[in-house]
């Protein structure tokens, strides 16, 4: 029967056996490798913004992900971009032995402040894993200037 604990390579046998330096081999096991565990690059996606003039765009990174898994939304000045992730094998097994199956399911969320925008010609557009928002800025009213004869 196999077990759910993954196999551990030694990969410096020339180690020192010693228990002190054995106690911090438990951080060198699969399980605390795998991408999963790492919450910083698993609940971050990349984004860049630029100021064009008249409008803000963010360029986000979504490789992998669907249009249909990713929602925005901008109140109070805020724009938030928000994306479920679900990874795994869909395949299905008659049987139903499995030794092992394994997928991972979550979701990121950030949030920019930005004002002076103009919520009603907001767009965005998502193609090839790469989502484009284009925020464009209010127009602000120029003071009309009246020139006053002095009597």
């Amino acid at each position: 029967m196999f077990g759910l604990v993954p196999f551990v390579s030694r990969r410096n046998l020339s180690k020192s056996n010693d228990d002190f330096h054995s106690l911090f081999d438990i951080f060198n096991e699969p399980f605390f490798n795998m991408p999963a565990m790492n919450m910083s690059a698993a609940a971050n996606f990349k984004v860049d913004v630029k100021d064009n003039g008249n409008a803000y765009e963010l360029i986000a990174d979504f490789p992998g992900l669907k249009k249909e898994n990713i929602s925005l939304n901008y109140e109070n000045s805020y724009l938030t971009i928000s994306a479920q992730t679900e990874e795994g094998n869909e395949e299905q097994d008659d049987k139903g032995n499995y030794i092992r199956r394994e997928r991972h399911v979550g979701s990121m969320s950030r949030s920019f402040y930005i004002d002076n925008v103009d919520e009603n010609k907001i767009s965005a557009e998502f193609k090839d894993g790469t989502l484009k928002i284009d925020l464009p800025k209010k127009v602000e009213d120029t003071p009309k200037s009246t020139k006053i004869e002095i009597k």
